[in-house]
């Protein structure tokens, strides 16, 4: 996914995310939280989620494979632990890029 758009004479950069948990767009969201882009870091603040619905290890994997798209290296983020504000810090491997088979035609070519 690119990081920017040209159109003429401007640039346009992705910057800010707004992220939501919905299963359709419009639809009410379980979840929320803003993602800024600088540079080779992301950052996440503002998550919120409905009473009783926790962030899970899916919901992780979804930011994760975001990043990743984005070309970002290292997710910052805060979160409580035992009731204290810890700030986190995760790096994000590149996608793997799956090199494409290369086809290997056999010819035969028969002498006399």
């Amino acid at each position: 996914m690119p990081r920017f758009v040209q159109v003429d004479d401007w640039i346009f950069e992705i910057k800010t995310v707004r992220a939501l948990r919905v299963d359709e767009y419009g639809k009410p969201y379980t979840a929320i939280a803003n993602l800024t882009v600088n540079g080779d870091n992301a950052y996440i603040d503002g998550l919120l989620t409905r009473e009783n619905e926790k962030f899970n290890r899916k919901d992780y994997e979804a930011f994760h494979q975001f990043c990743q798209q984005m070309k970002v290296k290292q997710a910052h983020f805060d979160r409580f632990k035992n009731n204290k504000l810890i700030a986190e810090r995760v790096d994000v491997k590149p996608i793997k890029v799956v090199a494409a088979a290369v086809k290997q035609t056999t010819i035969l070519k028969l002498v006399r």
